[in-house]
């Protein structure tokens, strides 16, 4: 399963940062069943433990720095330690499914209903085709306010943040899942009318009123979906294999 879900999204389109791939356990473990999720938590492992999954597939990875020991000092900690007590192994496949074709912006792409759906900032990785964000088109120009009111629907948002509204009708999109401020300038040169992505900081929205919407929806709602390209690629790939959608929300973040 490992390898199936590495073919879709290689480890060398990992950025630099990143530490995708096997967290804990051992790759040849036969799979009693997949728990898919964004987040792994101490309420994800037990939620994997009451269901009989024992591999949770997560998007953001469990270890992403280097632990220096392994105790109950903090909860990365002790995920690992009640992982590895009840058998579970834990996969994590984060910046490569954002940068993989038909990975994290592209399922936020259809989710919007895009179409001509490419790759925003597209680089070769070891002759693998990748890159960062998606560009796209809606299906029929929106107005800003109706575009917002889109965004809230379907990615399930209690508030957007955003620059001025757009004065003009929205049709071209750009995407990115996560914290995708990195990628406005690139947008911007696309000639999107609109650019989407999970988190962005105060200052990176001055001097764009009337050049370009940003709509900012939060990380977790922009990659909520991802579950859903882990259970594609399991289903196709590694037939028989149970898929368990998360019941538990691990957004840290609420709204008041």
């Amino acid at each position: 399963m490992v390898n199936a879900l590495e073919k879709f999204a290689p480890l060398p389109l990992q950025e630099d940062y990143d530490n995708a791939g096997l967290q804990v356990g051992l790759t040849e473990t036969e799979v009693t069943g997949a728990l898919l999720c964004l987040d792994i938590t101490e309420k994800i492992i037990d939620e994997a433990i009451e269901r009989g999954c024992n591999l949770v597939v997560s998007h953001h990875p469990l270890i992403f720095r280097a632990l220096k020991r392994v105790s109950d000092g903090n909860e990365v900690q002790r995920c690992v330690m009640k992982a590895v007590k009840n058998d579970i192994a834990i996969v994590s496949m984060h910046t490569n499914i954002d940068n993989a074709v038909g990975g994290v912006n592209y399922k936020m792409a259809e989710k919007m209903n895009l179409s001509q759906v490419q790759l925003l900032a597209p680089k070769m990785v070891a002759d693998i085709e990748g890159g960062s964000g998606v560009v796209g088109c809606l299906p029929e120009p929106m107005d800003s306010k109706a575009f917002v009111g889109m965004l809230k629907e379907t990615f399930g948002v209690e508030c957007v943040q955003a620059n001025a509204l757009l004065e003009r009708h929205i049709r071209k999109v750009a995407i990115c899942g996560g914290a995708g401020a990195f990628l406005l300038g690139d947008a911007v040169a696309a000639g999107a009318d609109a650019f989407v992505t999970g988190e962005m900081h105060y200052h990176e929205y001055f001097d764009h009123d009337q050049q370009i919407q940003i709509c900012v929806i939060g990380h977790y709602q922009s990659e909520q979906f991802t579950n859903e390209i882990f259970k594609s690629i399991i289903e196709e790939k590694c037939k028989g294999v149970r898929c368990c959608l998360t019941r538990t929300c691990t957004n840290p973040i609420i709204y008041l």
